[in-house]
């Protein structure tokens, strides 16, 4: 049997130009691109990788610095698929200066890099391991950035529509006025036209009130949900605006683990959840799934397409996965998208390599 005792963990810090994508215009996500990246290597050899994006978060010494300190000393010399053990650890090693935060996305990185290895010593690509559903997942457009004002997000939905999506994402709130965005809205109901969904991002810009407010003139144009409308700790928000509107009203991408997201679910009001792999890893996704799935709630994971499609892939609730193209120039090769559909690649682990220069020439000193 393949030794996958861990014998190192390495951590890298990697910052990153942006590409020079004419669609990434507009977008609030920093400078340069901020990764934290963790190999989990075996006695084997076999090495797993885990990476979170930290988009605008300025904690990527700080995640590293939790890794290295608080984390690696405690999973050296164990078995690499002691995964819900090396979680639980972890979890409650830093209880009391964690729950949540720098400390779970820590430890986040490690779990995607464990079930990297497990994948790998079994042959199978992760959506496999855990029980295949389905190959393709339906997949939406993300990115119609705010930034880049109306006409910009409505270039970028025609550039999406174009290459077979069904559904697209747009900003709105922090840039203008209420009333701007109305008409950003109604504008791109008539660029787009009836056949493609719109989904609505405001990324915890309102209040309840302005959120239902705005919500009940989105209806007018079949708009497909309602993100973020309220601060991510606001859950009487959440709930108003729910029940106050007939669109979906969606979020989960800011929350951590599933304790974190059960007061979206007691009610029965919030049909669509959109955790981040970054904030929980492979495993608290998985058990957020099933929780979901208990309430009747569908998936729609926040952007990493390239890690997400494997959960979605191995469960029925499934319903969408995010692209926003962030890190595509990155790896080496990435899951098929095409006709509005991503598909699961099938390559052992998650399949995913970063590019040999990416991993040299951009480490943060």
């Amino acid at each position: 049997m393949t030794d996958l005792t861990i014998r190192e963990v390495r951590t890298t810090l990697l910052r990153l130009p942006w590409p020079e994508d004419p669609w990434l215009a507009g977008h609030a996500l920093g400078a340069m691109r901020d990764l934290v990246v963790v190999e989990v290597v075996t006695a084997s050899g076999l090495t797993g990788m885990g990476y979170l994006h930290l988009l605008n978060l300025p904690l990527q010494r700080t995640i590293g610095a939790c890794i290295e300190e608080a984390m690696a000393p405690r999973i050296l010399g164990r078995d690499a698929t002691a995964i819900e053990a090396i979680w639980r650890d972890l979890w409650r090693a830093t209880l009391t200066g964690g729950r949540g935060g720098v400390a779970m996305m820590a430890q986040s990185a490690i779990d995607i890099a464990l079930w990297d290895v497990v994948g790998k010593a079994a042959g199978l690509p992760l959506h496999r391991l855990w029980g295949h559903f389905r190959s393709q997942i339906p997949i939406y457009g993300s990115g119609c950035f705010r930034g880049s004002r109306g006409d910009g997000m409505i270039a970028k939905a025609r550039h999406y529509v174009a290459q077979g999506y069904r559904a697209i994402k747009m900003q709105v709130a922090y840039v203008g006025d209420l009333s701007t965005d109305l008409d950003n809205v109604r504008r791109m109901r008539e660029a787009v036209g009836p056949g493609v969904e719109i989904m609505i991002d405001v990324n915890m810009g309102w209040t309840a009130d302005v959120a239902i407010t705005m919500g009940r003139k989105f209806e007018a144009f079949d708009v497909y949900w309602l993100e973020e409308p309220v601060l991510a700790d606001d859950f009487a928000g959440y709930l108003r605006c729910a029940e106050a509107l007939d669109l979906r009203v969606v979020g989960g991408e800011t929350h951590f683990g599933r304790a974190d997201l059960l007061p979206l679910l007691e009610r029965g009001r919030i049909p669509i959840l959109q955790p981040d792999p970054m904030r929980g890893g492979f495993t608290e996704l998985r058990k957020i799934v099933a929780l979901a799935d208990t309430h009747g709630v569908t998936i729609a994971p926040h952007l990493f397409p390239e890690l997400n499609v494997h959960l979605l892939a191995s469960i029925p609730n499934g319903i969408w996965a995010e692209q926003m193209g962030l890190l595509d120039d990155v790896f080496v090769s990435l899951p098929k998208i095409a006709n509005g559909t991503i598909t699961a690649p099938e390559a052992p682990g998650h399949g995913l390599a970063f590019r040999p220069e990416v991993m040299t020439d951009f480490v943060l000193r």
